[in-house]
């Protein structure tokens, strides 16, 4: 099983390891296309007012600027450290055990811009660059990976079942035909039911959670929605690739 777990905009500061080595990065096939956008975002911090344009940052974006002019040198952790925010408070990744760490290195991939998909053992420093961005002389990201994502996504999953839970920007870099997706809705009184950024985040960082404690190995949404209620999400089989989780 591979889960495929959105990136974050907000993103952890430091790290114990070296500075960025692409060949440490998984699914090799991507380096060329990584180490093109890499120099892009450090070619265009020299021009602060250009970054912040591109990157959609405010007045407030110089640290962001800074993080990418220093792509080369600075310091690198586990992907799984380094994105934060409401799904990955919810995965409680610094909660795992030894085991339960290793297990989430084999079965989780986060999606990236500026890396297309790393796994979560993955040594990446903190940057700026989002799914919807347009770099100068490049267009948008999507049109930069939309070539090669694909491949190397189906390639690294080598056939087993892949749960998508990218949120639509991130899936489009690199579409997964037949990966099984997960809607989350939030339920109103009165019966109707609507998407609610928050609580969307938040579960679908609890079913990723329960796919990594999970000892079992999902081969189909079926096995998958019974993992899910085993750890108290309230789910729905919308379609043989659509799980609806209820808030």
């Amino acid at each position: 099983m591979l889960v495929l777990l959105p990136p974050s905009e907000t993103k952890s500061d430091g790290g114990d390891g070296g500075p960025l080595d692409l060949a440490d990065l998984s699914m090799p096939q991507l380096t060329e296309t990584r180490e093109m956008l890499v120099q892009a975002l450090v070619d265009l911090s020299a021009d602060p007012e250009e970054s912040s344009r591109a990157l959609g940052l405010g007045t407030k974006g110089a640290d962001e600027i800074e993080r990418n002019a220093k792509l080369w040198v600075s310091p690198t952790r586990p992907a799984l450290e380094r994105y934060t925010g409401v799904l990955y408070d919810a995965l409680d990744a610094g909660a795992f055990t030894k085991a339960q760490r290793d297990k989430a290195y084999r079965r989780l991939s986060i999606g990236s811009a500026l890396f297309g998909a790393v796994r979560a053992a993955d040594p990446i420093p903190a940057y700026r660059l989002s799914g919807g961005s347009k770099l100068p002389g490049f267009g948008t990201v999507k049109s930069v990976w939309r070539n090669e994502l694909t491949d190397a996504l189906v390639a690294e999953a080598g056939g087993d079942l892949v749960v998508d839970l990218r949120s639509g920007v991130y899936q489009q870099l690199g579409p997964v035909l037949g990966a099984v997706t997960a809607t989350v809705l939030t339920e109103q009184p009165d019966g109707t039911r609507k998407v609610v950024s928050h609580f969307n985040k938040h579960h679908k960082g609890l079913l990723a959670r329960a796919l990594v404690l999970t000892r079992a190995e999902p081969s189909d949404i079926g096995a998958l929605a019974r993992v899910a209620t085993k750890a108290g999400l309230r789910v729905e089989v919308e379609s043989p690739t659509e799980l609806v989780v209820l808030t």
